[in-house]
């Protein structure tokens, strides 16, 4: 199906991203995305790299919200100047434990107003059925808060793939 953004994960952030997600079971946890988002000078086709992510603090949490405070955006603005220059937050993440992958009406309300830009990401994680999906908007700026995407895996030095999420499947080649 036709999506305006791909999204390439690097297996470096998928881990830590993974690590965190399943680092509190009960309630929910999140983060940014940080990264670059490109343009292909032939197709004009948009992408979007996730190279890290930044653990979310200075926030209120519960076991089916996550609220990223004024305190939350600060910080992750200044570890994005400090420690990622020429970088972007392209996008955040969160969890939704035993609740499945979706974006709630506070999600889409959070991700418009936080995270505008059209090439801007929401990633959903399912940490006890380990599932994961990206939410994208679409070409006309909407957001179907039910369907979500996967990516494509930027492999480092293994040569392998390192996701772990039941409900995506990898394109490994037989050796």
């Amino acid at each position: 199906d036709q999506r305006p953004v791909n999204i390439f994960l690097a297996q470096s952030a998928y881990c830590r991203i993974d690590m965190h997600s399943s680092s509190e079971m009960d309630n929910e946890v999140g983060g940014a995305l940080i990264g670059l988002w490109c343009v292909d000078r032939d197709t004009r086709e948009q992408f979007v790299v996730v190279q890290h992510m930044l653990p979310a603090r200075h926030t209120r949490q519960g076991s089916v919200y996550l609220t990223f405070t004024q305190d939350t955006l600060v910080d992750f603005h200044d570890e994005l100047e400090n420690n990622y220059a020429g970088k972007k937050i392209v996008g955040w993440y969160h969890t939704h434990p035993r609740m499945g992958i979706f974006l709630s009406h506070y999600d889409t309300w959070l991700h418009n107003h936080f995270f505008p830009e059209p090439w801007q990401v929401a990633l959903v994680v399912e940490p006890h059925k380990a599932l994961g999906g990206f939410f994208i908007r679409q070409a006309d700026g909407s957001l179907n808060p039910t369907h979500y995407f996967g990516f494509y895996e930027l492999n480092g030095n293994l040569g392998r793939s390192m996701v772990k999420w039941n409900n995506l499947q990898g394109n490994e080649k037989d050796n």
